[in-house]
């Protein structure tokens, strides 16, 4: 019988979280292997509607979705939230408890190989459902992603550093191989859509244009770009590597406050940073002090090496004269 377990936990995991670890792991085996099968599995990248968010939903996100929800069951959790799902679902009105996931992250890469993932947030579960999910986000116990790639990986985090298994493909157990994962500090990477340069504030755009202007301006060194649009590989990459990404609010409609959910998305990706020694903000404010209004809120997202996030920080305290400036004089953009 295939133990699907993880390998190495007597020594990391909580005991009120291992149960739910378990079975988030199991599903995350089932889908890695159908992944894996690409086209051989069937159409689960066809498009079958809209999420609450007004974001197309793929075959596989509704069973990723129905796959974690029930799987939980038995495993401490009383409330779920799912970011395919327009309200808190109650698994367990005993379980003590609340967690939150995007059960299929970067889903519109299905059908073209790149990887993708599932990323997940534990709270205490309050008595009411939306209240344990709408507080801080420094209030998570435990926050992850598992990303299926060329390796299928689980980065993990209770508050103690990070943890990083990786799925054995011949005994599918999550084994451990590194307890302590630090985000690298000199990294010349950043990640952002630079096609929505135009919409950005000015003081993306200076931080951007500097890092553009490589060797012969201000930063004085040369950086690469990267954008994969599947939120768990950037992540996975600037833990491994180190570097900035930036998935800022802009001036196009829908996008003035940001695109990434808070709760399912930024709060468990912050989480991980800081506990990586790195930083995540809104591009002004630390995330984990932020506390969603409702379930799908959004809010621009900028995380990292802690130098580079705290660069950009400054980038936004500058008076508007002085981003004026900045931009007026160094934008590579202007026409």
């Amino acid at each position: 019988m295939i133990d699907n377990r993880l390998a190495e936990k007597c020594d990391h995991l909580p005991a009120d979280c291992q149960a739910l670890v378990d079975a988030l792991c199991r599903v995350a085996i089932t889908l890695s292997r159908k992944i894996a099968r690409g086209p051989l599995e069937g159409a689960f990248a066809a498009e079958v509607g809209q999420n609450t968010g007004g974001d197309s939903q793929k075959a596989l996100d509704v069973e990723a979705d129905l796959a974690f929800a029930d799987a939980v069951t038995g495993c401490g959790v009383r409330w779920y939230a799912s970011e395919e799902q327009e309200s808190v679902l109650e698994i367990d009105p005993n379980g003590w408890l609340a967690l939150a996931i995007d059960p299929l992250d970067g889903s519109s890469n299905i059908d073209v190989n790149v990887s993708i993932g599932t990323i997940f947030s534990v709270f205490d579960a309050k008595a009411d459902r939306e209240a344990s999910f709408l507080r801080p986000a420094r209030e998570q116990i435990a926050a992850g992603y598992f990303i299926y790639g060329p390796q299928t990986a689980l980065i993990l985090t209770f508050g103690a550093g990070v943890l990083h298994y990786v799925l054995d493909p011949i005994d599918l157990q999550f084994k451990l191989i590194n307890d302590h994962l630090v985000i690298p500090e000199n990294a010349r990477e950043f990640a952002i859509n630079a096609s929505n340069y135009r919409h950005w504030s000015r003081p993306v755009r200076a931080y951007i244009d500097d890092c553009l202007a490589g060797d012969e301006g201000p930063r004085s060194k040369n950086f690469n770009m990267r954008w994969v649009a599947s939120l768990v590989a950037e992540t996975h990459r600037i833990l491994s590597r180190g570097g900035i990404f930036l998935y800022p609010a802009d001036s196009r409609p829908g996008y003035e406050k940001g695109r990434l959910r808070i709760v399912y998305e930024c709060a468990p990706i912050a989480f991980l940073v800081e506990q990586a020694r790195g930083k995540a903000t809104t591009g002004t404010d630390r995330v984990l002090d932020q506390a969603a209004q409702t379930l799908h809120q959004r809010t621009g997202f900028v995380f990292g090496s802690a130098d580079k996030v705290d660069r950009v920080t400054a980038y936004h305290d500058l008076p508007d004269q002085e981003v004026s400036a900045l931009f007026g004089t160094r934008g590579l953009f202007r026409g």
